[in-house]
């Protein structure tokens, strides 16, 4: 990977001073993952250019707000990881997490797996394939998804990895109500659950963002981990040093 921007990439824009209160002592590695987004990212075709000058707040942080829906040393999927939005910003803003980075195409987890050593993250596991391919293999507390497949189409990939009581968190735009209504049938079928609509990071990124989130009911697959269990036991998570 090349480091910051050079004259086939973008230098990121600066973080804006919102992004200390999303990502705290997170902040040094998050600076040097949009750079890699920036330059590498835009190269590789990743992202595309005019989404750096937005890099921050349409991205990272948009990203990063889903952290307040996972509770404490959750493992979490994220299908269709591209160039790690969400997976590998949860990842950085919560090392208590275990994510694993599920990815069908080579050139974007050749980049993830870069990254993540020039990150020097341990808790990220890059893996290629297509969820489908895993199903009965890999299970998982949360699967999250951002611009991946209309909802009935995603919920068909990602819940058969959800533990009992796992959520799928997709990040979805203004239309996520309609969407889910849509595809409440659907997504009925495929597993007993519950689904809502949430607004994640009020007072930390505007827009909010928001997630579908469907989370099944039946017994079709493993618990949820001892860890996870745990964490949702109280209230509220254990605080985090920022």
């Amino acid at each position: 990977m090349t480091s910051g921007a050079d004259e086939r990439g973008a230098a990121p824009p600066a973080s804006p001073d919102a992004a200390e209160a999303v990502f705290g002592e997170a902040m040094p590695k998050v600076r040097r993952y949009a750079e890699l987004l920036a330059d590498d990212g835009v190269r590789r075709g990743l992202i595309g250019p005019r989404e750096v000058p937005r890099l921050w707040e349409r991205h990272l942080m948009n990203c990063a707000v889903v952290e307040e829906l996972l509770p404490e040393n959750a493992h979490v999927v994220d299908v269709g990881s591209g160039a790690g939005l969400p997976g590998l910003v949860l990842a950085l803003v919560r090392p208590d997490l275990r994510v694993t980075l599920l990815e069908p195409l080579l050139r974007r987890t050749v980049f993830l797996e870069e990254a993540v050593q020039v990150l020097d993250l341990s808790n990220v596991e890059v893996r290629r394939g297509r969820a489908e391919e895993v199903h009965g293999e890999l299970h998982t507390d949360f699967v999250t998804a951002r611009a991946v497949a209309p909802l009935s189409r995603l919920a068909g990939w990602a819940l058969p990895l959800l533990r009992r009581n796992g959520s799928l968190l997709a990040l979805k735009g203004e239309q996520a109500e309609a969407e889910l209504a849509a595809s409440q049938d659907d997504v009925l079928k495929l597993r007993p659950s519950v689904s809502d609509v949430i607004r994640v990071g009020r007072g930390k990124v505007e827009p909010a963002t928001t997630v579908v989130r469907v989370t099944v009911t039946s017994d079709g697959g493993p618990p949820l981990s001892a860890g996870t269990r745990k964490a949702r036991g109280g209230k509220k998570k254990r605080g985090r040093k920022r």
